[in-house]
């Protein structure tokens, strides 16, 4: 197995990955280094990086010059682009699936540290870089351990890296402001995010489609389209799969209803559309998922 594949796996399989890079490019001197480009994933990223350079993020540029906590959405795009020979760096990698296993608690993607449009990234002075490293040290050690609880463990860790930022001003070297897409991508995402979750049998979805929203932000459908997929890189219908697919799997998780009030819920005409849909999406059905559960 090719070893550069192996944190994608093990998030894919585990929901969540750990692990250290020391960078060192002998030579590269000069400013505006070839960049280390990081594509849209479908997990999040909390990284602690040690460099100097310039960060993408979106339509962002976020200036680096010390030590860094960052926050990756996996809707946006980033890459770095070093200015110098050498790059540390801390990344867990999880899934939000990951992070609400132990309940049905809210969206990382309503956390301010996630919000598309908000500032991802905090400087650190060195005491509380040293905070993080040691957290990060410790979920290196319980991943590699056979402790039986260790995701909760990790689970714990990444909380406290989330309310370490939450303590932090947002690094405020930013250019340029929010555009028109970004505005519009934001929005498209805070409704379909408000549609959830699903607390009633009898509650029903009542946008399921790109047009449906379209029609509910008051834009054509094509406009919508153009500006979520400059944004995210993802089309409308994608988020809009990806969010209703999540809300299939914590009801058959969760409650006692049948697939076919939980396919009524999610807007499905008839089961074996929503069962083909789960399926294809995951490559299970929903009544082995449950079982699973």
């Amino acid at each position: 197995m090719n070893p550069s594949l192996s944190p994608l796996l093990d998030v894919k399989l585990k929901g969540f990955k750990v692990y250290e890079k020391n960078l060192h490019l002998p030579g590269a001197h000069q400013p505006r280094l070839a960049a280390q480009v990081f594509s849209r994933r479908d997990y999040y990223k909390v990284l602690l990086i040690e460099s100097s350079g310039l960060l993408h993020y979106a339509h962002q540029r976020l200036e680096l010059d010390g030590q860094y906590l960052f926050f990756a959405n996996p809707h946006i795009p980033y890459s770095l682009e070093l200015r110098t020979d050498r790059l540390h760096a801390y990344a867990c990698l999880f899934t939000e699936e990951f992070v609400k296993a132990a309940g049905r608690s809210e969206s990382l993607h309503q956390s301010p540290l996630f919000q598309i449009g908000s500032s991802p990234l905090f400087k650190l002075a060195e005491p509380q870089a040293a905070y993080v490293r040691g957290i990060f040290a410790k979920m290196l050690t319980e991943q590699a351990g056979d402790y039986p609880f260790k995701a909760e463990l990790i689970r714990t860790y990444v909380q406290l890296l989330i309310h370490e930022a939450l303590h932090l001003q947002p690094a405020d070297a930013v250019v340029p402001p929010k555009d028109a897409a970004t505005r519009l991508t934001s929005r498209f995402l805070d409704l379909l995010e408000r549609l959830f979750p699903i607390e009633l049998p009898t509650q029903q979805l009542p946008l399921t489609t790109p047009q449906d929203f379209a029609d509910r932000l008051a834009v054509h459908v094509n406009h919508l389209n153009k500006a979520v997929k400059q944004v995210t890189g993802k089309p409308t219908s994608a988020h809009i799969a990806c969010r209703i697919l999540e809300e299939a799997k914590a009801l058959l998780r969760h409650t006692d209803w049948s697939v076919a009030s939980i396919a009524a819920c999610l807007g499905f005409e008839y089961p074996t559309y929503f069962q083909r849909f789960f399926k294809k999406h995951t490559g299970s059905t929903p009544l082995a998922l449950r079982r699973q559960a």
